[in-house]
């Protein structure tokens, strides 16, 4: 991101991009607690306004990103959560409307679901290790995963364990799901719903959230 701070605590207007994603989340009756995972040399956090509503919480995160999200699944294990919102803390742009989809949806199946989008341009696999095009690749039935990711706390929690225990590659939560063999359901997203990872999705996120 070219930035002096990690890209979650980039600010657009009053606010960082980490307190855009959680306010959305604690806007919704259904969602009880807001598990922060932070780097353990992080002290950026527990100075935003957003760290001492008591609905939001902190556990110490891991070198990647699944060892993150089972810290997080061990407090919401100890809170008695039956159901689980997976969130990327670069995704300001969620809409009410969406997370809203997302949980009643979710809640009506066993093997949980997340919000995606279907491919729209043209995808091409690269030669290895070259910049050079080897085929390309038939979009049909291709989605983007995005953010929040919804499962049962239980489901998700056996299945990360197990699929790290096993060396399996996991890059996201329901690619854990995908290798115990769940078919966990597609929600179709906003395409808005971008995460910041480059200096120009801070532009775009701006002109998102304005206009929200």
């Amino acid at each position: 991101m070219q930035a002096d701070c990690p890209k979650q605590y980039l600010a657009i207007g009053q606010q960082t991009i980490i307190e855009y994603a959680i306010h959305t989340l604690l806007s919704h009756v259904a969602v009880r607690q807001v598990i922060v995972a932070l780097n353990p040399k992080d002290d950026i956090f527990a100075q935003l306004a957003i760290a001492q509503d008591s609905r939001v919480s902190v556990v110490t995160g891991g070198a990647e990103r699944a060892d993150s999200v089972l810290a997080g699944l061990k407090q919401a294990r100890t809170l008695h959560a039956d159901w689980v919102l997976v969130h990327d803390a670069a995704r300001p742009c969620l809409r009410y409307d969406d997370l809203d989809k997302l949980i009643q949806t979710v809640l009506t199946v066993k093997q949980g679901g997340i919000l995606a989008m279907p491919v729209r341009d043209t995808m091409k696999r690269a030669v290895v290790d070259k910049v050079e095009i080897a085929n390309t690749v038939d979009r049909n039935g291709l989605w983007h995963a995005l953010t929040p990711q919804m499962f049962p706390v239980e489901l998700l929690f056996e299945c990360m364990v197990r699929a790290q225990q096993e060396g399996a590659v996991l890059t996201d939560e329901a690619s854990a799901l995908e290798y115990c063999g769940f078919h966990p359901l597609l929600v179709p997203g906003r395409s808005d719903n971008i995460k910041v990872t480059r200096p120009e999705d801070l532009a775009l996120a701006t002109f998102y959230l304005t206009h929200q």
